[in-house]
């Protein structure tokens, strides 16, 4: 895919050998090529310092990012840049007052291309590839090319409850992705219908062996536990349980026809890491229809991308 988010190219050779000399930078602006670097600095006019080893690196404050000589984007989205990979097009090259060249560039210029030339052309059910840039409580921001943002509600990253993106997701991880919805050029993106379905997941267990889990909540009628993503279930209730926790669980049961695994908590072994490395089941491009329920069940959970 051409158009990736920003860190994607940075350490490639074609990227590296464009913005190390003079003439891969003129190269570059006569091709209307993306390049990127990084950020050092956001000075006193929200202006951003690009380090180039051949040159004097500028995004002027109005070429920063879509939306801020209009103020839909507020200058913050400037300085978190600092010390950051930012993508850009070269627009102007100049020799400085110091006599060293001057490289004027425009991140906003990327950005408008990538609308118009890629995100613009995405259908809903489009499968994409995101990186997390940060993690609200209601859910988690992604870069889905050239640093345009968009959004994973908390709801839609995964169907195992979580309390907060940070569960399952961390800054900088590459992730995909299904576009959800779309509002003019602002994308809503989903999570959960890449990590399979009830049947596909509970393929992956037994009834009688004991597996690893993280505790999920914890309830009056007893303790859900998370064995994958996609996949919960219910154990009976321990006064030395609580959320969050990694345990060790017996499988009693798993019954397709009620959507349902019976779990005994056998062990706690404290707190959890948040899983950083996701088992994806689908390897297309788009997707039309997904049911996570089993059709022994009777029941119907289903996302209908139109």
């Amino acid at each position: 895919m051409k158009y990736k988010p920003e860190g994607s190219i940075f350490r490639t050779a074609e990227n590296q050998r464009y913005i190390s000399t003079a003439e891969g930078l003129s190269e570059a602006m006569e091709k209307g090529l993306i390049l990127e670097a990084r950020a050092s600095v956001c000075d006193s006019e929200h202006n951003l310092i690009i380090d180039l080893p051949c040159a004097d690196g500028i995004i002027k404050r109005e070429n920063g990012a879509l939306g801020i000589s209009e103020g839909k984007t507020r200058d913050i989205a400037l300085i978190s840049r600092v010390n950051k990979i930012v993508c850009f097009k070269v627009i102007n090259l100049s020799t400085g007052e110091n006599g060293r060249l001057k490289a004027e560039l425009s991140r906003a210029d990327a950005q408008r291309e990538f609308i118009s030339e890629y995100s613009d052309k995405l259908a809903i059910g489009d499968v994409i590839d995101a990186k997390v840039t940060h993690l609200e409580q209601f859910g988690c921001f992604v870069d889905i090319g050239c640093g345009v943002p968009s959004l994973i509600p908390i709801d839609a990253i995964s169907v195992s409850r979580i309390s907060h993106p940070s569960d399952r997701f961390s800054v900088g991880q590459f992730i995909k992705a299904v576009v959800r919805s779309r509002e003019n050029s602002r994308i809503c993106l989903t999570h959960k219908e890449l990590l399979g379905t009830w049947e596909e997941n509970t393929a992956n267990f037994k009834a009688g062996e004991t597996v690893s889990g993280i505790v999920r909540s914890v309830e009056s009628y007893g303790i859900f536990v998370e064995l994958a993503p996609n996949l919960a279930g219910l154990a009976e209730l321990r006064e030395d349980i609580h959320t969050g926790q990694s345990v060790s669980v017996y499988i009693k049961a798993i019954i397709p026809e009620k959507m349902k695994v019976k779990l005994v908590i056998v062990d706690a072994c404290g707190e959890c890491e948040p899983e950083r490395d996701f088992k994806y089941f689908s390897s297309e491009n788009h997707i039309d229809v997904w049911n996570y329920a089993p059709q022994c069940s009777g029941r119907e959970i289903i996302t209908v991308f139109e």
